[in-house]
């Protein structure tokens, strides 16, 4: 189960606003503010939410005694060799 505390700090490491959260999750913004201050959470909002943040590259931590936690998925250096950064496409680098 993910918890309030994780979805709030999922966003945090993205810099995602609650509305970039609600568009990519397809919900309303209030039921993004309610899944971060509502342990509970609605169900079926809330697994879309969590769909969007695991999409974006956060790894949710399960409670292990230590906490339940977020943390974000190690870019592979092959990818960032290969990636051009958007304001550097032009027409002949753009396949």
């Amino acid at each position: 189960m993910v918890t309030s505390a994780q979805i709030r700090a999922a966003r945090a490491l993205l810099n995602w606003t609650v509305r970039d959260l609600a568009e990519r999750a397809g919900v309303h913004r209030n039921t993004v503010t309610r899944a971060e201050t509502d342990v509970t959470g609605p169900g079926h909002a809330t697994a879309a939410i969590r769909s969007a943040l695991e999409a974006a590259g956060v790894i949710f931590v399960d409670e292990n005694g230590e906490g339940p936690g977020v943390r974000l998925k190690k870019v592979r250096q092959d990818n960032a060799a290969t990636t051009i950064p958007l304001e550097n496409l032009n027409a002949e680098n753009d396949e």
